[in-house]
Protein backbone atom coordinates (compact mmCIF):
# COMPACT_ATOMS: atom_id res chain seq x y z
CA UNK A 1 0.00 0.00 0.00
CA UNK A 2 0.97 3.57 -0.86
CA UNK A 3 2.50 5.67 2.05
CA UNK A 4 0.44 9.24 2.31
CA UNK A 5 3.60 10.65 1.44
CA UNK A 6 3.33 8.63 -2.14
CA UNK A 7 -0.33 9.10 -2.33
CA UNK A 8 -0.12 13.09 -2.04
CA UNK A 9 2.96 12.62 -4.57
CA UNK A 10 0.91 10.88 -6.84
CA UNK A 11 -1.95 13.33 -6.57
CA UNK A 12 0.25 16.45 -7.73
CA UNK A 13 1.32 14.57 -10.43
CA UNK A 14 -1.98 13.55 -11.72
CA UNK A 15 -2.94 17.21 -10.99
CA UNK A 16 0.10 18.69 -13.22
CA UNK A 17 -0.82 16.59 -15.68
CA UNK A 18 -4.51 16.97 -16.02
CA UNK A 19 -3.54 21.00 -16.08
CA UNK A 20 -1.33 20.31 -19.22
CA UNK A 21 -3.71 19.06 -21.12
CA UNK A 22 -6.46 21.77 -20.85
CA UNK A 23 -3.96 24.17 -21.25
CA UNK A 24 -2.47 23.02 -24.42
CA UNK A 25 -5.73 21.90 -25.92
CA UNK A 26 -6.60 25.64 -24.82
CA UNK A 27 -3.95 27.41 -25.77
CA UNK A 28 -2.07 25.34 -28.33
CA UNK A 29 1.73 23.66 -27.66
CA UNK A 30 4.19 26.00 -28.30
CA UNK A 31 1.60 28.95 -26.76
CA UNK A 32 2.01 27.07 -23.42
CA UNK A 33 4.31 27.17 -20.70
CA UNK A 34 6.06 25.23 -17.63
CA UNK A 35 4.90 28.73 -15.92
CA UNK A 36 1.17 28.24 -16.78
CA UNK A 37 1.11 24.95 -16.17
CA UNK A 38 2.52 24.57 -12.53
CA UNK A 39 0.33 28.26 -11.96
CA UNK A 40 -3.01 26.47 -12.68
CA UNK A 41 -2.14 23.68 -9.75
CA UNK A 42 -0.75 26.26 -7.72
CA UNK A 43 2.53 24.89 -7.35
CA UNK A 44 5.83 26.55 -8.02
CA UNK A 45 8.14 26.05 -11.96
CA UNK A 46 10.68 24.01 -9.41
CA UNK A 47 7.71 22.00 -8.39
CA UNK A 48 6.34 20.92 -11.84
CA UNK A 49 10.09 19.70 -12.39
CA UNK A 50 10.03 17.24 -9.46
CA UNK A 51 7.38 15.87 -11.73
CA UNK A 52 7.92 16.39 -15.07
CA UNK A 53 11.52 17.19 -16.93
CA UNK A 54 9.21 19.10 -19.46
CA UNK A 55 5.82 19.77 -20.66
CA UNK A 56 5.56 16.86 -23.34
CA UNK A 57 6.06 14.94 -20.33
CA UNK A 58 3.13 16.17 -18.67
CA UNK A 59 0.70 15.02 -21.27
CA UNK A 60 2.06 11.92 -22.51
CA UNK A 61 1.70 10.70 -18.61
CA UNK A 62 -1.57 9.00 -18.63
CA UNK A 63 -0.21 6.85 -22.09
CA UNK A 64 3.06 6.67 -20.68
CA UNK A 65 1.48 5.10 -17.38
CA UNK A 66 -0.16 2.12 -19.74
CA UNK A 67 2.99 1.28 -21.01
CA UNK A 68 4.73 0.36 -17.47
CA UNK A 69 1.24 -1.13 -17.07
CA UNK A 70 1.62 -3.13 -20.04
CA UNK A 71 4.93 -4.81 -19.15
CA UNK A 72 3.52 -5.83 -15.78
CA UNK A 73 0.35 -7.48 -16.89
CA UNK A 74 2.57 -9.22 -19.64
CA UNK A 75 5.23 -10.55 -17.42
CA UNK A 76 2.15 -11.60 -14.96
CA UNK A 77 0.28 -13.69 -18.08
CA UNK A 78 0.54 -17.54 -17.62
CA UNK A 79 3.44 -19.24 -19.03
CA UNK A 80 2.36 -21.67 -21.71
CA UNK A 81 0.02 -18.84 -22.64
CA UNK A 82 0.43 -17.77 -26.69
CA UNK A 83 1.97 -14.35 -27.38
CA UNK A 84 -0.92 -12.90 -28.88
CA UNK A 85 -3.17 -14.12 -26.13
CA UNK A 86 -0.56 -12.45 -23.43
CA UNK A 87 0.13 -9.60 -25.49
CA UNK A 88 -3.96 -8.66 -25.91
CA UNK A 89 -4.86 -9.53 -22.11
CA UNK A 90 -1.85 -7.11 -21.17
CA UNK A 91 -4.09 -4.24 -22.44
CA UNK A 92 -6.42 -4.83 -20.34
CA UNK A 93 -5.44 -2.43 -17.67
CA UNK A 94 -5.50 0.60 -20.31
CA UNK A 95 -8.46 -0.36 -22.24
CA UNK A 96 -10.42 -0.46 -18.35
CA UNK A 97 -9.11 3.30 -17.80
CA UNK A 98 -10.10 4.46 -20.77
CA UNK A 99 -13.71 2.97 -19.88
CA UNK A 100 -13.22 4.34 -16.60
CA UNK A 101 -12.69 8.40 -17.78
CA UNK A 102 -13.21 8.21 -21.45
CA UNK A 103 -13.50 11.57 -22.24
CA UNK A 104 -10.66 12.42 -20.13
CA UNK A 105 -8.57 9.85 -22.57
CA UNK A 106 -9.80 10.70 -25.36
CA UNK A 107 -8.63 14.57 -24.87
CA UNK A 108 -5.14 13.26 -24.29
CA UNK A 109 -4.83 11.03 -27.08
CA UNK A 110 -5.86 13.17 -29.68
CA UNK A 111 -4.14 15.91 -28.19
CA UNK A 112 -0.96 13.64 -28.24
CA UNK A 113 -1.73 12.09 -31.77
CA UNK A 114 -2.63 15.62 -33.56
CA UNK A 115 0.74 17.09 -31.90
CA UNK A 116 3.74 16.27 -33.63
CA UNK A 117 6.22 17.48 -30.67
CA UNK A 118 4.23 15.75 -28.30
CA UNK A 119 3.06 12.36 -30.90
CA UNK A 120 7.46 12.40 -31.24
CA UNK A 121 7.67 11.99 -27.60
CA UNK A 122 5.12 9.67 -27.09
CA UNK A 123 6.84 7.52 -29.92
CA UNK A 124 10.26 7.78 -28.13
CA UNK A 125 8.69 6.47 -24.35
CA UNK A 126 7.22 3.64 -26.81
CA UNK A 127 10.47 2.89 -28.32
CA UNK A 128 11.30 1.53 -24.18
CA UNK A 129 8.21 -0.07 -23.87
CA UNK A 130 8.99 -2.15 -27.47
CA UNK A 131 12.66 -2.47 -25.71
CA UNK A 132 10.83 -4.12 -22.42
CA UNK A 133 8.34 -6.23 -24.44
CA UNK A 134 11.00 -8.22 -26.74
CA UNK A 135 12.91 -8.77 -23.37
CA UNK A 136 9.78 -10.23 -21.73
CA UNK A 137 8.93 -12.25 -25.12
CA UNK A 138 12.10 -13.76 -25.46
CA UNK A 139 12.04 -14.88 -21.72
CA UNK A 140 8.92 -16.41 -22.01
CA UNK A 141 9.10 -17.88 -25.53
CA UNK A 142 13.05 -19.10 -24.22
CA UNK A 143 14.17 -17.64 -27.57
CA UNK A 144 17.33 -15.01 -27.39
CA UNK A 145 16.65 -12.11 -28.43
CA UNK A 146 20.05 -11.09 -29.97
CA UNK A 147 19.94 -14.01 -32.21
CA UNK A 148 15.98 -14.36 -32.94
CA UNK A 149 14.19 -11.63 -35.10
CA UNK A 150 11.06 -12.92 -33.34
CA UNK A 151 10.93 -11.50 -29.94
CA UNK A 152 11.40 -7.70 -31.29
CA UNK A 153 9.21 -8.00 -34.43
CA UNK A 154 6.19 -9.35 -32.06
CA UNK A 155 6.89 -6.76 -29.73
CA UNK A 156 6.69 -3.88 -32.56
CA UNK A 157 3.88 -5.40 -34.48
CA UNK A 158 1.77 -5.70 -31.12
CA UNK A 159 2.83 -2.06 -30.16
CA UNK A 160 1.57 -1.05 -33.73
CA UNK A 161 -1.48 -2.76 -33.45
CA UNK A 162 -2.20 -0.90 -30.62
CA UNK A 163 -1.36 2.66 -32.07
CA UNK A 164 -3.72 1.47 -35.07
CA UNK A 165 -6.62 1.20 -32.91
CA UNK A 166 -6.00 3.88 -29.92
CA UNK A 167 -5.65 6.36 -33.94
CA UNK A 168 -8.78 5.13 -35.25
CA UNK A 169 -10.96 5.50 -31.16
CA UNK A 170 -9.62 8.78 -31.37
CA UNK A 171 -10.68 9.76 -34.32
CA UNK A 172 -14.01 8.50 -34.04
CA UNK A 173 -14.36 10.44 -30.91
CA UNK A 174 -15.11 7.85 -29.07
CA UNK A 175 -18.15 6.31 -30.83
CA UNK A 176 -16.27 3.50 -31.43
CA UNK A 177 -15.27 0.84 -29.12
CA UNK A 178 -11.60 0.74 -28.22
CA UNK A 179 -11.58 -2.91 -26.59
CA UNK A 180 -13.55 -4.28 -30.35
CA UNK A 181 -10.67 -2.53 -32.24
CA UNK A 182 -7.75 -3.95 -30.53
CA UNK A 183 -9.76 -7.23 -30.93
CA UNK A 184 -9.72 -7.03 -34.38
CA UNK A 185 -6.40 -5.72 -34.79
CA UNK A 186 -5.18 -8.81 -32.89
CA UNK A 187 -6.89 -11.00 -34.72
CA UNK A 188 -5.33 -9.97 -37.64
CA UNK A 189 -1.72 -10.34 -36.57
CA UNK A 190 -2.37 -13.06 -34.11
CA UNK A 191 -0.71 -15.62 -36.15
CA UNK A 192 2.75 -13.81 -36.92
CA UNK A 193 2.69 -13.10 -32.95
CA UNK A 194 2.39 -16.99 -31.96
CA UNK A 195 5.83 -18.36 -32.06
CA UNK A 196 8.12 -20.51 -29.92
CA UNK A 197 11.20 -21.60 -29.46
CA UNK A 198 10.92 -24.83 -31.04
CA UNK A 199 8.92 -23.81 -33.94
CA UNK A 200 10.69 -21.42 -37.09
Amino acid sequence: MASLAERKRQLVRDELAEAAVKILAWRGFEDTTVEQIADAVGVSRRTFFRYFPSKEDAVVHVLSVAGTQLCAELRARPGGEPPAVALRHALSPFIQYCGGDPDKTLRISRLILNTPALLGHFLERQARWQADITSILAQRTGLDPHADLRPALAAGVALTAFNVALHRWADSGGSEDLAELIDQAFSVIAPALDFSAGAS
